[in-house]
């Protein structure tokens, strides 16, 4: 499209910009149709200082020479502007004369222009095939105040594209020209009415063009959980899941690690790429170019071990690998045996991976030289210029023929290189996952924050130290191996670091596993990022969370390794001692990190029983505080809540909070989408008592009767209560028995009371000593019923629980109920009293 050329000129005092049009008469506005008694168009039209007229249609002006009419319309999808637009007039819409009125300044062009809403947007289209399409879009683009190019210039300030591919897509993607979809044309148009309204602010951000749009995607050799998610995320991103059938497919995305070879019947236009090119385009939210990710074909040469290992056997395979396999190991023994050599000779055949996989003393596909100098630096304490060439130790242990090393030298080689793959997967999490994520300069924006990248990676760098250090310090003393090398004393010198770095990793282990999975799932590009990641040979085709377990992996492993050097080492060599306390601060390290984790998991359990219950008690949170276990029961007694109730037991170190299990229900009467929102943030449980465990008395086992089960009490009296208190329940949940938890709660009740005869704190009783009918048992349920119908129905319930102060007799009148549905029969005769001190003599 051709430019145009502007031209300033002033007529009767009136500014008027010209564009490609020779200048004609005097300017004149016409109002066409309701216009004529807009209010708001007319006051517009007199800032103008020019002739306003009116007309239904305008024709009786449009032959009229003597004047230069702009015609006004409210509408520019109507007959009338129809006929005035075949007639060549200057067309505007309403919106836009406002506009123009501010500054007094009539434009005109050779377009009608109904609003500005695309004022300065210049643009390009790509990818549309159909012709009646491209022409309602570029109508609209103009009469919105826009231009369109043929080809992307330095003005452009828009690509308008059909679908995620093509020259021009990948053009505008690199050198960041917003790329939009059709819909922002028409979301656009939609606000034309709108003075002021604008296509290029941040709300139209929306109508972006999606990653994939309108490409047709077929996902070949995936698995079946992968296959759906990447399905799910063609669809998010406006494409379209098909198969090799389909012969207007766009992308084959084959999953190179398992596809070998080109499917033959790809549909001949589409681009056959490997599933990195799916990962990249979800994580730089645009497809990267096709060519950078085009599928190529492997030999069987060229797989991975992994594939090697799985991959169907061809006949006589397997004995050729052996028969290379011993090859390779003689000539490694010929390259141990002539290492002072200048050069070692040629081998008549490079060793496959497979091959090279037997030889890996732990069986890890991470290669710490594929990604690390050939060179580390000089054990600690030491300068480079301490040393000479030879000290300069490789960061992979020496080759040797395993079958020419003693037993003990064996195991230490195997320890030195399952430290060094170590040391390797750390590096990787470091440089292939941790540095790219603490970019903040990434495309698209960062995909953790910096809290969720403390939270997932701040506490593995005081590990990749320390193995780091214990790394070197054993590649030396491989390198430099004598008879009397002390390898103890390597793992002695790092065993307090060990036990500083490896807690706080451990302790929020699991924590971080979920919150990875659940970021993961929620962030496509992070997921992408992920899976482009374990891609790279550096991870070795592991993921983030299999590569993460590894340091809780370590120090067992490392407890086998130092337990059978000691095994292979002679007691009178100097370095048995070393290792026998190697061994030992190792497995002390272990239980350290088993015991911290349990407390953590304990003070992390306490800050959740607290957040779950309303209106807990502050001082429930405290530093010496421990969740020790927690069971449902029911009341029997109505000292607490009432006959009935369903409560939860909290049993801690020093307290037992006595809890009232809520319903969800109760304050949500309506099941609407907001209160079922609200749901999720209903506390489970109601406060009721904390009870210090110094002030339980006695814990009383009711024994077992054919209607009695599971039913215990707790004799309780304070130093400020002058009566004794009896509370009685019954342990409703099958997953802790009665005893368990009585033996729990005595064992705690004697550690607060500091005295060891724990058995002393527990006695057994029948149900008649207490006063509890076998009925009592049954009727809970009915009778829990019946009173909370009663109170919502404003029925008076009683109750009666009492003791004497004098003779301290334990006296119990049972609760008198009115029933609703008639007069429940009073158990109201006094039963038989049972002494406190008669209960502390059984």
């Amino acid at each position: 499209m051709a430019e145009q050329t502007q031209t300033c000129i002033v007529l009767n005092d009136v500014t008027v910009v010209s564009q490609d049009i020779e200048p004609c008469g005097d300017p004149r506005i016409c109002l066409v149709g309701s216009l004529a008694d807009d209010a708001e168009t007319v006051e517009a039209a007199k800032k103008f200082n020019v002739p306003v007229v009116t007309s239904e249609t305008g024709e009786e002006y449009v032959s009229d020479s003597a004047f230069c009419t702009y015609f006004v319309l409210s509408d520019f999808e109507s007959p009338v502007f129809e006929e005035l637009d075949k007639a060549g007039v200057r067309l505007l819409g309403k919106p836009a004369l406002i506009e123009l009125s501010g500054n007094g300044v009539l434009t005109y062009t050779r377009r009608p222009v109904f609003c500005h809403v695309m004022k300065d947007a210049i643009l390009v289209f790509t990818g549309f095939r159909k012709k009646n399409e491209v022409c309602r879009l570029l109508k609209l683009v103009h009469y919105m105040g826009g231009s369109v190019k043929n080809e992307i210039i330095d003005t452009v300030t828009h690509l308008l594209a059909y679908s995620s591919t093509g020259e021009k897509y990948q053009y505008a993607n690199t050198f960041n020209i917003p790329i939009m979809s059709e819909d922002w044309v028409h979301a656009a148009w939609a606000h034309r009415d709108e003075v002021g309204a604008r296509a290029t602010t941040d709300t139209m951000a929306k109508y972006k063009l999606k990653v994939f749009q309108n490409l047709r995607i077929v996902l070949v050799g995936f698995q079946e959980e992968d296959q759906s998610q990447m399905e799910d995320l063609v669809t998010q991103n406006g494409g379209f899941n098909t198969t090799l059938e389909d012969q207007q497919a766009t992308h084959v995305v084959l999953e190179d690690q398992t596809v070998t070879e080109k499917p033959p019947d790809c549909p001949p236009k589409a681009h056959v790429v490997k599933a990195e090119w799916f990962w990249t385009s979800i994580q730089m939210e645009a497809p990267p170019s096709e060519t950078l990710h085009l599928f190529e074909e492997l030999n069987a040469s060229m797989l991975s071990p992994r594939q090697m290992f799985s991959s169907p056997s061809t006949p006589g395979s397997r004995s050729r690998r052996r028969k290379r396999l011993r090859e390779t190991v003689q000539h490694l023994a010929q390259d141990d045996s002539s290492s002072a050599l200048p050069s070692a000779p040629a081998s008549k055949r490079r060793s496959s991976a497979g091959d090279l996989a037997f030889l890996s003393a732990d069986g890890s596909f991470l290669d710490d030289t594929a990604s690390t100098p050939n060179r580390l630096a000089p054990p600690s304490g030491r300068s480079f210029s301490e040393l000479d060439g030879s000290e300069q130790i490789p960061l992979s242990p020496p080759p040797v023929d395993l079958r020419q090393l003693s037993a003990r030298q064996r195991v230490f080689h195997e320890l030195v290189k399952t430290e060094c793959n170590y040391v390797s997967i750390l590096d990787a999490i470091e440089k292939v996952i941790k540095v790219p994520l603490e970019n903040n300069s990434q495309s698209g924006g960062p995909m953790l924050d910096s809290q969720e990248l403390r939270y997932i990676f701040g506490n593995l760098p005081p590990i990749h130290t320390v193995h780091t250090r214990m790394r070197d310090d054993l590649l030396h003393l491989a390198h430099n191996w004598t008879p009397d090398a002390s390898i103890g004393e390597i793992i002695l010198k790092y065993s307090t670091e060990l036990e500083k770095a490896y807690p706080p990793f451990i302790n929020f282990f699991e924590n971080m596993k979920e919150m990875l999975q659940k970021i993961s799932s929620e962030r496509p590009r992070f997921h992408a990022f992920l899976k482009i990641a374990q891609n790279k040979p550096e991870c070795g085709r592991q993921s983030l969370q299999e590569l993460l377990i590894r340091p809780v992996q370590r120090l067992p492993s490392m407890s086998l390794l130092i337990g059978d050097i000691l095994k292979h080492t002679e007691k009178t060599s100097p370095d048995h001692v070393a290792l026998e306390q190697a061994l030992d601060k190792i497995k002390s390290v272990m239980t350290f990190i088993n015991d911290d984790k349990r407390k953590t998991e304990a003070k992390l359990k306490l800050f959740e029983i607290h957040n779950d219950i309303e209106m807990c008690p502050p001082n429930l949170v405290a530093s010496h505080r421990m969740h020790m276990s927690k069971v449902d029961v029911t009341e029997l007694s109505d000292s607490c809540s009432g006959r009935g109730d369903t409560l939860t037991l909290f049993l801690f170190n020093d307290v037992l909070e006595i809890c009232k299990k809520k319903s969800k229900y109760n304050s949500i009467k309506s099941p609407s989408r907001a209160n079922l929102h609200a749901l999720k943030s209903i506390k489970t449980y109601k406060h009721l008592e904390m009870m210090n465990l110094a002030h339980i008395k006695r814990i009383v086992d009711i024994r077992e009767t054919e209607d009695c089960h599971n039913v215990f009490a707790l004799i309780i009296r304070s130093n400020q209560e002058l009566k004794e208190r009896l509370f009685t329940f019954t342990l409703i949940q099958d997953d802790i028995t009665k005893s368990t938890f009585l033996k729990t709660l005595c064992r705690t009740v004697a550690n607060i009371a500091c005295r060891n005869d724990v058995e002393n704190f527990l006695v057994s009783m029948d149900p008649h000593h207490l006063d509890i009918e076998t009925s009592d048992v049954s009727l809970t349920n009915a009778l829990s019923k019946a009173l909370k119908f009663a109170t919502r129905t404003g029925r008076k319930v009683s109750r009666a629980f009492s003791f004497n102060k004098s003779p301290s007799k334990l006296k119990r009148a049972v609760s008198t109920v009115m029933s609703p549905f008639g007069t429940l029969p009073q158990q109201s005769s006094m039963r038989g009293a049972t002494s406190v001190n008669n209960l502390a003599a059984h």
